[in-house]
């Protein structure tokens, strides 16, 4: 066998070994969720709001998870656009190339590489008090804070990302728009969003990822009670929060409804991916 086909066997190799292990955890929390879904029932476990584990009358529901999972996520991405697209911008287009444009982007990688926990800390002795001084909640904790520092979290990610994509567009086209007579802010509009915009929201798309996922910070900030959220500043639980706080001590159809959750976070986690994808390819051919 040549060298050249001993490669390629080499990388088709490694290649299988993605479908591999997403074949395996779809079949892992499918086997072990299952039955919690044949008790309950798929659209029942999906949108009742209860959950309750008292003896001999257990009932579980996965709504109030999902509710605090997709109303955390699309707080924080509310709360990282407007923070993390200007730094994109300021450190890939305005100041490209300059000593301050190289010191903020080192800072928002440093930013993106410190562990979650550390931030879980931060919102919980640092913003937590500030909330409750704000008079915003009595307790601090809740899906407003959790959101807060969620959006804190993914700024990084999204600026680092959609910085990247912005140098990349070519100066080329710029140079036109301004030989035409365009100023900065026209090339902008005009010129360096619609070709990044791709990337950009893609770049978006990871953080949503990132988001959705977070258990640790969330799990200290969120207050962590099972009641559908009525409110901003009423506490709750992701499905990440309520895996991490019950998964110890959990057995027989309880340890099985949180398996459940933990699929349909996954599927969740799937579907933005795939409509992100989506949205992704028709912006490049429009």
């Amino acid at each position: 066998m040549s060298s050249d086909k001993t490669f390629r066997v080499l990388l088709f190799t490694a290649a299988l070994i993605i479908p591999i292990i997403a074949g395996g955890i779809i079949y892992s929390l499918t086997a072990d969720s299952y039955d919690a879904l044949r008790h309950f029932g798929f659209l029942r476990f999906l949108f009742s709001s209860e959950w309750s584990y008292t003896d001999g009358a257990e009932s579980y529901g996965a709504l109030p998870f999902i509710t605090g999972t997709l109303l955390t996520t699309a707080l924080a991405l509310l709360f990282c656009i407007p923070f993390s697209l200007p730094v994109a911008l300021f450190v890939g287009e305005y100041y490209k190339g300059t000593k301050l444009a190289a010191t903020l982007s080192t800072v928002t990688d440093l930013l993106a590489g410190i562990p979650s926990i550390i931030y879980g800390l931060w919102g919980f002795y640092t913003l937590r008090p500030i909330i409750i001084w704000l008079g915003i909640s009595d307790e601090g904790s809740g899906i407003l804070t959790a959101s807060l520092v969620l959006a804190i979290m993914i700024v990084p990610y999204a600026a680092s990302l959609s910085a990247e994509f912005i140098k990349m567009v070519p100066n080329e086209l710029k140079e036109g728009a301004y030989s035409l007579g365009a100023t900065r802010l026209e090339v902008i509009r005009k010129v360096v969003m619609p070709v990044a915009g791709p990337g950009i929201f893609s770049a978006y798309i990871l953080a949503i990822g990132r988001a959705l996922g977070e258990t640790m910070t969330v799990t200290m900030l969120i207050g962590n009670t099972n009641n559908m959220p009525s409110s901003l500043t009423c506490t709750g639980n992701t499905m990440a929060s309520i895996i991490a706080n019950q998964f110890g001590e959990a057995e027989g159809l309880r340890l099985s409804s949180l398996i459940a959750i933990a699929l349909m976070l996954f599927l969740i986690t799937a579907v933005i991916n795939m409509i992100g994808k989506i949205l992704i390819k028709r912006a490049r051919i429009a």
